[in-house]
């Protein structure tokens, strides 16, 4: 899959959670920081990234790059994902699910900020097992990733195939006439 340039998107950043580690030395306590940061153009263009550095500043710049390097393009329905999809990754499970429109985004904070900037406005998720933020938005990313549009899949299957999401707008069939799939 190709790479994403991050210079021609518009990208907006969120952190997601702030860390603070202490070490403790012979003269007392060193303090490191670590970012969780979200980046994404609200138009399917989403990544996540993780930074540490000694300063808050500095760790979020570096939550930024490390996110920038990591963009993917999630396929939408509408305002909503195409399907449904539980991710792992660590001891965080990710439970996405699509929405009709109106619903919005029902979701916890690192899961919430994953999917807005991606541009979905409409989802129903859960967060499963552990709730460390930073295994939940990597989750929510890998759940994202491994999407597939009703386009992606009839060309790969060669069948002709269409995405119906109850209270969501209906695209046109891929690959042939429209039926009601029903």
């Amino acid at each position: 899959m190709a790479r994403i340039d991050p210079n021609k998107l518009t990208l907006e950043e969120r952190v997601v959670q702030i860390n603070r580690v202490a070490k403790v030395v012979k003269g007392g306590r060193r303090f490191s920081f670590s970012a969780v940061v979200v980046v994404g153009d609200g138009a399917g263009h989403v990544g996540v990234g993780l930074g540490k550095a000694g300063e808050v500043p500095e760790s979020i710049r570096k939550g930024v790059e490390d996110a920038k390097k990591n963009l993917i393009k999630v396929p939408l329905v509408g305002t909503t994902v195409p399907h449904e999809v539980r991710q792992q990754f660590g001891a965080s499970t990710v439970l996405l699910k699509p929405a009709s429109q109106g619903t919005g985004v029902i979701a916890g904070s690192s899961v919430r900020a994953v999917v807005e900037a991606a541009g979905i406005r409409d989802i129903l998720s859960k967060s499963l097992g552990s709730t460390n933020p930073v295994n939940v938005t990597r989750a929510t990313l890998e759940g994202l990733r491994s999407m597939r549009s009703a386009a992606e899949l009839s060309q790969w299957r060669g069948k002709t195939l269409r995405s119906v999401i109850p209270g969501q707008p209906a695209p046109d069939a891929v690959g042939g006439e429209a039926r009601d799939g029903r």
